[in-house]
């Protein structure tokens, strides 16, 4: 820590006016044992002697007295007092000292020595192991300072070390501390750990002498001279310069040195004006925390942070005024962190975990402020900082980056009993800017801990007033006498928060209870409420949020305060707890973790309106998923299911002060996650209360069509004091899994049961608007009702597929990347059902499928072997079901040709009149819905199916909507088109002289033509039709005549177009590859009987016409002459 720090300079100045020195002469000529006559006691002696008034004296006067007041109240103080005095001023207890040397507090490290390397190189272990190695030697104490060397052991990787430490100390406290190790962090170092432990645990071991001024009183002239000698001949090198400045400044009359009475004394203890606290290396805290900042999150440095911020509540519980010290070092470091300005800047919001440090910021300062014995002076202060830096521009707001329009809540009339709830849309016309995270910590410094009610709730836990029965909305005590408070719900958690901080956990555990009972009374006023104006409400559908400020996700946590608060009592975690009579004030058979439970039930079933901005709804979630995971730890017993169904049967009956009751506003908070864990708590105990209060919170009213803010004409229209607005849910995606989530569980508990089932179903198909998630439901459903260890549940079988057809039509009209996936599932689920169902879907396909769907996937599937195996379907069956299907792919091929064509011929295929209902069908749409792939693709299946002709007719329509470019050789249409002719030439003269026109028509292509025209005159035309009859001749057909002269001028004609489109655009790099070109070009000239003589005025009228590009020109007449 400040182990690299010299020494600071003493602070006061040591003389004794009056000093005799006779009386004193000879008392001083050596140390003695700090454990000497009248030491404390708990020796390593078996027998234990009580304490001396002495020793009981000074030890009081050591932790409350600086000695500089013990001096100027006594004009002499005897040197066994002295040494008393001296000897009790230093700490007794290593807890502190753990704390300034480690993260953690010192038992769960002392704990966990063993099994994390890391934790051993802190620096409190690294000491006691130090310490108990024996590695600590010349230790002495002059005063209220002590020194003493510490040797680091050798190792493998570094010599043995000597450090020189020294530490001052003041009232029990350790106040400066230097080190020669030269290390640098927040911490001290493990020398100084050692050397203080040895001081605390071997007291008797240490030498003690008094602060040096008064060994100095005591000498005469001659010896002080001799002192001084000496002490600058053995340090000489360092020393001498200096006390040669002060020999100067001594014998100079008018010297500042001799305008002062007395000198400084650095071991002579603190001075009147000292401030009493322990050393906090300030610097080192500033830097570490701009390191950590840098870092941005990486290399642990969040959980640094973190750990801080738990070093600062260490503090706070121990009493130490360094903690609100430390925080306003590190929010100072927090404040000047670049890249606050640089995203107000951007526009662009703070990680969300850079976000909870922010947070986390905010409540150690509420925290502060409300300590309840801080002095005014020390609030001020705080207030004025705190105001210094809520002004600041990029000071992050409170709930994000969101602008939040709240009003100052700390004093609002939220706190107010319901008959006073319209006070409350009056108070919200009082805007204020945007809140901070300061804002809260700065409203709290107007609070005050004066009021005679609060004082006497935290200082006992016996105060009640059993003869007190006043039922009133705004009563001190509830009906059994039990004494509550009124106040803003967080705030009076913050008071309790505050408490717990800074050390009072009894006084912590009175107020939260006061404040459980106040929820509790509120509660129960709340559902009397309802009850009288229920008709009238229900009537209207009308509700409003009654807190704007839900107490789930509230920046201050309060139901998380309480709850921990009494659950750490329970679980005896404060120390002394056990004893702590407040078990007086809980009902009987009641227990904290009861009341814990109860307080979290109540604060999670609380509806509340979801707030603006991304940051406070996700924190909303977390919030909520924080305090469920608390929940489940505890583990229920009878007492428990008790408060359970006591909370439910509130949460259905409270009307709009619950998030479950009957109508609930659009824009509440909903309550899936929660009710999921209230349903399986509640299952085993009460299942028609579970499966009520979950079908209540399966709505989602956010995803609802309401009216418009004016119109109540409409049922279920919400009235709410929020501004209108369009809500912006950022964390619907969330809220959506979690509702999908709540139906499953229930899905899953009412397997076996139809009548559940059927209601769970309806309430599904009623409020989950999402198809992906009502997917999942079905797969869940499936999944559960087809286990390998039993038989499938067919009730259950049905729901699966019910939800199955409700994504379907959900689907049908929107994209949905996994719909292919949806489809195939269903029809599965539907094979799984009975052949009924798979008849059912596919007679009322066209709500549930497009025609590609139903052909493709649903009619193939259904007339698979795998289905039929899998249905073990008779002949009659599989004809039914065949008939279906086929009438299926004929309405599909009907309304989506293009598409379901081919499907339709392939699933008719075993029918003949289906199947030629299908041909008819293609061949009617052929002329104008049909592309030429397709019809390609269905004239291929019909050749491969023994339909050559049909497949030549196809070809032909498809043919005439072909149409190939000059430069389109590697169209994929060239195969298709290369086929068409080669079907044609192997039916015969007549089929090719037919289909040679159409190629004509639609190919310009040279090289795809003199293809085909190669083709042509290599084999005899009609080869497949001569195998069948003797009219083929067995002659290849001529070129000078039809068709294929047609054909041969076509092609010499492409060559000569392209050949000329080539030119135009033609650069030096193409010009070999142009040459070949124009060798083929001869080639196909070559095959007319005057193709010499074409082929020769053509390279001339190329030579003459594009004269101009000489070196191609010069190729030409290399190759063609």
């Amino acid at each position: 820590m400040a182990e690299r720090v010299q020494q600071p300079p003493a602070k006061r100045l040591c003389c004794r006016p009056g000093y005799n020195p006779a009386c004193r002469q000879g008392q001083r000529a050596g140390g003695v044992l700090c454990g000497g006559p009248g030491s404390a006691p708990g020796g390593s002696g078996k027998t234990h002697n009580p304490e001396s008034l002495l020793d009981i004296a000074a030890r009081r006067v050591a932790e409350k007295w600086p000695f500089q007041r013990v001096e100027e109240r006594f004009e002499r103080i005897p040197e066994p007092v002295q040494r008393r005095i001296v000897y009790w001023s230093f700490p007794r207890s290593e807890k502190e000292i753990c704390m300034y040397s480690s993260f953690n507090a010192g038992g769960e490290e002392s704990g966990t020595s063993g099994e994390n390397h890391e934790e051993t190189q802190l620096p409190f272990l690294r000491g006691v192991t130090l310490l108990e190695g024996g590695w600590v030697d010349n230790v002495l104490q002059v005063g209220f300072h002590l020194s003493g060397t510490v040797t680091d052991p050798a190792t493998s990787s570094q010599p043995e070390i000597i450090c020189s430490v020294s530490v001052s100390f003041d009232r029990c406290k350790i106040t400066a501390v230097t080190c020669s190790c030269g290390n640098k962090d927040i911490f001290y170092c493990a020398h100084v750990v050692a050397l203080a432990l040895y001081r605390v645990r071997k007291p008797d071991q240490v030498k003690l002498h008094l602060p040096i001024s008064e060994t100095l009183f005591q000498m005469s002239r001659d010896q002080l001279q001799k002192f001084v000698q000496y002490l600058i001949s053995v340090h000489h090198t360092e020393v001498l310069p200096t006390a040669q400045k002060l020999a100067d400044e001594i014998l100079s009359t008018n010297s500042e040195i001799n305008q002062v009475h007395g000198a400084p004394d650095p071991t002579a203890g603190a001075s009147v004006d000292d401030e009493n606290c322990w050393h906090l290396d300030e610097e080192q805290v500033q830097e570490q925390v701009k390191l950590f900042l840098s870092q941005g999150g990486y290399h642990g440095s969040g959980k640094q942070l973190n750990l801080l911020f738990s070093k600062v509540r260490e503090m706070l519980r121990m009493r130490d005024s360094n903690g609100a010290r430390m925080l306003t070092l590190i929010t100072e470091q927090f404040m000047a962190d670049p890249r606050l300005a640089l995203w107000r800047q951007q526009g662009t919001t703070m990680t969300d975990k850079y976000r909870q440090l922010w947070d986390e910021l905010g409540a150690l300062w509420m925290c502060i402020v409300l300590n309840p014995h801080c002095k005014t002076e020390q609030k001020c202060w705080w207030l004025k900082q705190l105001r210094r830096w809520n002004s600041v521009d990029v000071c992050p707001w409170e709930d994000g980056n969101h602008g939040n329009d709240l009003p100052n809540l700390t004093h609002s009339l939220f706190s107010l009993p319901p008959s006073h709830h319209s006070n409350a849309i009056s108070l919200l016309s009082e805007l204020r800017p945007h809140r901070t995270v300061f804002t809260r910590a700065i409203e709290a410094c107007d609070l005050h801990w004066q009021d005679r009610h609060l004082q006497h709730i935290i200082a006992s836990g016996l105060y009640a007033n059993y003869c007190y029965h006043d039922n009133q909305d705004g009563s001190l005590f509830d009906t059994r006498g039990w004494p509550m408070w009124h106040e803003h719900v967080p705030t009076a958690c913050a008071r309790v928060d505050a408490l717990r901080s800074h050390g009072y956990p009894r006084e912590a555990l009175r107020l939260a209870i006061a404040v459980v009972n106040t929820l509790r009374r509120q509660q129960q006023r709340q559902l009397e409420h309802f009850r009288r104006h229920k008709k009238e409400l229900l009537h209207k559908g009308i509700t409003s949020i009654t807190n704007m400020e839900g107490w789930v996700g509230h920046p201050l946590d309060p139901i998380g305060t309480l709850f921990s608060t009494l659950t750490e009592t329970g679980r005896g975690a404060e120390e002394g707890l056990q004893r702590f009579p407040v078990q007086r004030l809980l009902g009987e058979g009641e227990s904290y973790v009861a009341l814990a439970v109860e307080t979290a039930l109540i604060g999670l079933g609380q509806q509340r309106v979801m707030p603006d901005g991304l940051y406070a709804q996700e924190k909303v979630c977390r919030n909520e998923e924080q305090l469920l995971s608390k929940l489940q730890e505890v583990e229920l017993d009878d007492m428990l299911v008790k408060i359970f169904r006591k909370q439910a049967v509130f949460l259905l009956e409270s009307g709009p002060y619950s998030g479950h009751g009957e109508i609930v506003h659009r824009e509440s908070v909903p309550m899936h996650t929660f009710t999921r864990y209230l349903f399986t708590s509640l299952l085993p105990h009460d299942a028609e209360l579970a499966y009520k209060i979950a079908l209540r919170a399966m709505r989602l009213p956010v995803l609802e069509s309401t009216a418009s803010s004016g119109d109540l004409s409409r049922p279920h229209h919400m009235v709410s004091v929020v501004p209108n607005r369009y809500p912006r849910w950022f964390t619907l995606t969330h809220i959506e899994s979690q509702q999908c989530e709540l139906a499953s569980t229930m899905l899953t508990a009412a397997k076996g049961d139809s009548r559940k089932l059927e209601t769970v179903l309806e309430s599904i198909q009623k409020n989950i608007h999402s198809s992906s998630h009502i997917f999942k439901l079905g797969q869940d459903a499936f999944k559960i009702a087809t286990l390998m260890d039993s038989l499938p549940d067919i009730t259950l079988l049905k729901v699966s597929l019910e939800l199955g057809l409700q994504v379907m039509r959900i689907t049908l009209s929107t994209l949905n990347w996994r719909r292919r996936e949806m489809v195939r599932w269903l029809v599965t689920c539907a094979t799984e059902v009975g052949v009924y169902a798979l008849d059912s879907i596919m007679q009322s396909w066209f709500t549930l499928f497009t025609p590609t769907e139903a052909t493709s996937i649903v009619a193939t599937t259904v007339m698979s072997n795998t289905t039929i195996v899998r249905l073990h379907l008779d002949c009659h069956q599989q004809e039914n079901l065949a008939s279906s299907a086929r009438t299926l792919a004929l309405q599909c091929a009907m309304k989506d040709p293009q598409n379901c064509a081919l499907s339709a011929l392939t699933l008719c295929e075993k029918d003949h009149i289906a199947f030629e209902t299908a041909y008819q069908i293609v061949l009617d749409a052929a002329a104008t819905g049909m592309s030429y792939t397709q019809l390609f693709t269905i004239a291929r299946y019909m050749e491969h199916r023994g339909y050559p002709m049909r497949a030549y007719k196809l070809a032909t329509l498809a043919m005439a909507h072909l149409n190939l470019s000059y430069n389109q050789d590697t169209h994929p249409a060239i195969n298709d088109v290369l086929w068409a002719c080669a079907l044609s030439h192997s039916l015969g003269k007549n089929e090719l002289a037919a289909v040679i026109p159409l190629v004509v028509k639609s190919v310009k292509c040279a090289t795809v033509l003199s293809d085909i025209l190669r083709r042509c005159t290599l084999t005899t035309p009609g080869l497949v039709s001569a195998l069948h009859s003797r009219r083929n001749s067995g002659k290849l057909m001529s070129l000078d005549k039809a068709p294929l002269r047609q054909l041969l001028d076509a092609t010499i004609g492409a060559y000569i177009n392209t050949t000329h489109s080539r030119l135009t655009h033609i650069s030096p790099r193409h010009y070999s590859e142009f040459i070949e070109f124009l060798g083929k070009t001869r080639e196909t000239f070559l095959m007319a009987q005057d193709g010499h003589i074409q082929f020769t005025q053509f390279i001339d009228n190329l030579k003459q016409i594009y004269k101009g590009k000489k070196k191609l020109m010069m190729l030409v007449r290399e190759r063609f002459g």
